[in-house]
């Protein structure tokens, strides 16, 4: 189902450079909240490693790593990015914001961006333990059995469109 814009009172658009600070907030405290809790120290700390890694901001501010941020009034609330035109790298909405069909509607304005500038045919995620539920939900399916890299845990999982 598509979401209508006028369900609730978020918008989606492109991140721009100067909030890259307040999206990696939003990123790390929800993790911490939600998906923490299923990995180990060694994977928490990879994580944090990896959004704070000034390589990933460089690769955000030439446009090889998009980055759409969902708003409410003037707050972040959530946000998507894709690496390599068609992995989800980064989907994570705030607390405060969980179970409205925000995620899925972060994911529709993404892939929808990505059908007309790419042509993607499908689009791909690992998803964290905590995730899988929603993304079997709207649709993707496992292409493998649960991964462990670096303390992470991860299913890989793809949509076709």
């Amino acid at each position: 189902m598509k979401w209508n814009e006028n369900d609730a009172p978020y918008r989606i658009r492109f991140a721009y450079k100067d909030e890259w600070n307040e999206i990696i907030a939003l990123v790390w405290k929800t993790f911490l909240r939600f998906e923490a809790p299923d990995y180990s120290r060694e994977g928490i700390k990879n994580f944090n490693d990896f959004i704070t890694d000034h390589t990933l901001f460089r690769m955000f501010e030439k446009g090889y790593y998009r980055v759409m941020v969902a708003l409410e009034e003037k707050q972040i609330v959530g946000v998507i990015s894709v690496r390599d035109s068609s992995h989800i790298s980064l989907l994570f909405v705030a607390e405060n914001v969980h179970k409205r069909g925000l995620g899925k509607r972060l994911i529709e304005e993404m892939v929808q961006y990505l059908l007309s500038e790419e042509g993607i045919t499908r689009i791909t995620v690992n998803s964290s333990p905590y995730a899988l539920d929603f993304y079997r939900k709207i649709g993707f399916r496992d292409i493998g059995f649960e991964q462990l890299s670096g303390g992470i845990r991860f299913t890989p999982m793809e949509l076709y469109l």
